[in-house]
């Protein structure tokens, strides 16, 4: 018999736990059963049944009557069953009620060993259970330790861990134990031991939720990110689109003099962040995505393949710094970018038609991407997969010397 007080510990401790009374009752027996079979060394089946109100327990062993025995400490003989009540036949089960007298200090101890590990598990599996919902969500945590390649944030009340590989740390933070950092929560993953809930610095999604943080009209539906690519630590693009003619997408998430996007670009660590119009044209897509250079035309040459040709002066700032402007542009648009001067296009006999001359006028295509001032940053996709293998072609000069006014505004 189990005393009463124990099982009033118990709702207590269950309620305190957020782990449901009768589920704790189950793996309490469990343990118990196994607490008795490492104790006596014992075969055979054993179950628990235990009363919460009277506190009574009760250890049941199960045998299987048999023909032949094999195992006699889950079978018995026909003949040894009939000797018990002669009712009994090949396939009945005999079980036996007991309550061991001696099952010691040493069993009491495994019990409470596997007790405490099944508590655990079920703590575990509850706080996970509650975490599902968060996958893909801005979180606030703080960075408990730092090994020689992880990151491990708290978060939320439970402080349960998450984790932060090097891939999802941005290159250009540092960070230190007891700071206070936002996450992307990339995935939640259940499985026992090895359950984890992965954490980013560098996920696009981060990008997204800070944005619609900041911005209103996002929740709203009023303004909606339609891509975003990022070189975490250093440049991010981000195409937006109004639903609402009669609001301007850009001002929206640059908010006045600048607020809304330099409050995401402080929490990014002044990484660099151009705001586009996107297009569902496209090759005025792709001009737009390759700002702050002005594009004077795009030709599409194969099925998700263009060629963009720009002044020759503004070549290196269209191909930015070790091909990151066109690589991100790439990523952003989806398509396959071969970024050209004037003089190489119309050496190649791609001289911009009439029509494209009308379509993509230098100063109007300056005009319409607009961008952030040079203390601002990019942001990267959140949910959308990145166009990976998008990345552009580039011919011409190297883009080794791009302008120091890369970070949004043409100079």
């Amino acid at each position: 018999m189990i005393n009463k007080e124990f099982f009033a510990a118990l709702a207590d401790l269950v309620k305190e736990k957020g782990i449901s009374q009768d589920a704790f009752i189950e793996t309490l027996k469990n343990a118990l059963a196994s607490a008795y079979k490492k104790q006596y060394d014992s075969g055979a089946e054993i179950s628990v049944e235990l009363d919460p109100d009277s506190g009574n327990i009760e250890f049941r062993a199960a045998r299987r009557v048999v023909a032949e025995v094999t195992d006699r400490d889950k079978e018995i003989s026909v003949e040894e069953a009939q000797e018990i009540d002669p009712a009994y036949k090949e396939g009945d089960e005999i079980v036996k009620t007991f309550v061991p007298k001696d099952f010691g200090r040493i069993a009491a101890q495994t019990a409470k060993q596997v007790i405490l590990q099944k508590l655990h598990e079920a703590e575990r599996d509850s706080t996970f259970s509650a975490f599902s919902d968060k996958e893909g969500e801005l979180m606030e945590g703080t960075v408990r330790k730092i090994d020689d390649r992880n990151v491990y944030v708290e978060l939320g009340e439970k402080k349960i861990e998450g984790v932060m590989l090097p891939q999802d740390q941005t290159p250009t933070e540092r960070y230190e134990v007891g700071d206070r950092i936002k996450v992307f929560v990339k995935r939640v993953k259940n499985s026992g031991r090895n359950s984890q809930i992965l954490v980013s610095r560098s996920a696009p999604g981060l990008v997204r939720k800070l944005f619609e943080e900041q911005v209103p009209e996002l929740a709203q539906g009023i303004v909606e990110i339609k891509g975003i690519s990022r070189d975490a630590g250093h440049r991010t693009k981000i195409a937006i689109h109004s639903n609402d003619a009669r609001v301007d997408a850009v001002g929206a998430c640059v908010g006045n003099r600048g607020s809304r996007v330099n409050a995401v670009v402080e929490e990014l660590g002044g990484e660099k962040i151009d705001i586009i119009f996107w297009s569902e044209n496209p090759l005025e897509f792709i001009a737009k995505a390759l700002s702050p250079a002005a594009v004077l035309s795009v030709t599409q040459i194969s099925e998700k393949g263009a060629v963009a040709v720009v002044p020759d002066d503004k070549l290196s700032l269209a191909i930015g710094r070790d091909g990151q402007n066109a690589r991100l542009a790439a990523r952003l648009t989806g398509w396959k970018i071969d970024v050209k001067s004037l003089s190489a296009a119309e050496k190649m006999n791609l001289k911009m038609t009439e029509d494209e001359e009308e379509e993509y006028p230098e100063e109007e295509l300056a005009e319409e991407t607009e961008q952030i001032p040079e203390d601002s940053a990019p942001a990267e996709e959140s949910g959308e997969p990145e166009a990976a293998e998008a990345e552009p072609e580039i011919s011409g000069e190297p883009a080794a010397e791009e302008p120091a006014g890369e970070g949004g505004a043409e100079e």
